[in-house]
């Protein structure tokens, strides 16, 4: 079975009006609840992040200034969320879920964090509501500890995960694949292991062609011993920021087709949600749940959902 990662430190207080639908965490867990996808014993609080595995990617000046409450003006308008001591706590615990996520997975098979994918977070920085970079520091963590000998982060986010491909640049260990809509934030991209860049309103069938194509070349080249899937639904024709034009039902057959190759091909799998900007927060979270579903469809063989 599945196990879930979240906590009451995953939300917290933003201004009236703040773009980033911060309400999504806790309402993707009511929902799997409510739902029946996913028992109350299968969630946990991942507690907070250590410093140590945060230094293994981060630089020192920049988790004491986000620690200590010290970034510039120009340096939180470039993060999008305003600095408070809620936010290092969020950010630690975000971390913590993900890092968690991958040590569980090792024996699971698959675990998920109802957070994470903070991709745009580079060693030195944060942009793009992303303050430090989870993915990274799970992957850091496990090879650090030697859980892993080759990572393969599988960045499906409508955004390119620059911070990542960034922080693993001169990393042969981990493989930085990254599919997102060519024409979109960042305007700058950095230079992944491997970027497919999509067309600007590419539907279920291109998207899942192009996907179907690569992922399996990809395992057969890298041949990785773990997988991060960065499972953001701002893939979808609802959301504000994605400029791509998948339905929900093409976002399920993406995370069928991922999560179903790492469990035909025994690979533990760690997902963290990423991003989600629809109008109707009820798009966002269906979206999501939907990943939870698909997990324990294709893991759990007993469970009938």
């Amino acid at each position: 079975m599945p196990c879930l990662a979240t906590s009451e430190r995953y939300t917290l207080d933003l201004p009236p009006g703040h773009r980033f639908p911060i309400a999504k965490y806790e309402l993707i867990r009511e929902q799997l609840l409510w739902q029946g996808i996913a028992p109350q014993t299968d969630f946990y609080d991942p507690g907070l992040c250590a410093e140590e595995d945060i230094l293994r990617v981060h630089t020192q000046e920049y988790w004491h200034k986000v620690r200590d409450q010290r970034l510039s003006p120009a340096e939180v308008r470039r993060l999008g969320l305003p600095q408070s001591e809620q936010l290092v706590r969020r950010s630690l615990s975000s971390s913590a879920g993900t890092l968690q996520s991958a040590r569980r997975a090792l024996t699971d098979g698959v675990a998920l964090n109802l957070a994470g994918g903070t991709h745009h977070a580079f060693a030195d920085r944060g942009e793009g509501f992303c303050v430090l970079n989870d993915i990274a520091i799970a992957a850091a963590h496990l090879l650090h500890h030697g859980l892993a000998k080759q990572v393969l982060v599988v960045d499906l986010d409508v955004h390119q995960g620059d911070g990542t491909a960034s922080i693993f640049q001169q990393e042969p260990r981990v493989f930085t694949f990254s599919m997102h809509a060519g024409a979109n934030y960042p305007l700058r991209k950095e230079k992944s292991d491997l970027d497919v860049e999509l067309a600007l309103g590419t539907s279920d069938t291109e998207y899942l062609q192009q996907l179907t194509a690569t992922l399996p070349r990809l395992l057969a080249e890298v041949q990785p011993d773990f997988v991060f899937f960065q499972a953001g639904v701002d893939v979808l024709a609802t959301d504000k920021l994605g400029k791509l034009a998948l339905t929900k039902k093409g976002c399920r057959q993406r995370d069928e087709f991922v999560l179903g190759l790492c469990r035909e091909k025994n690979l533990p799998v760690a997902v963290s949600m990423g991003g989600g900007y629809s109008e109707r927060i009820s798009d966002i979270v269906d979206a999501h749940c939907n990943t939870f579903r698909v997990a324990y469809e294709v893991w759990s063989d007993s469970v009938s959902l």
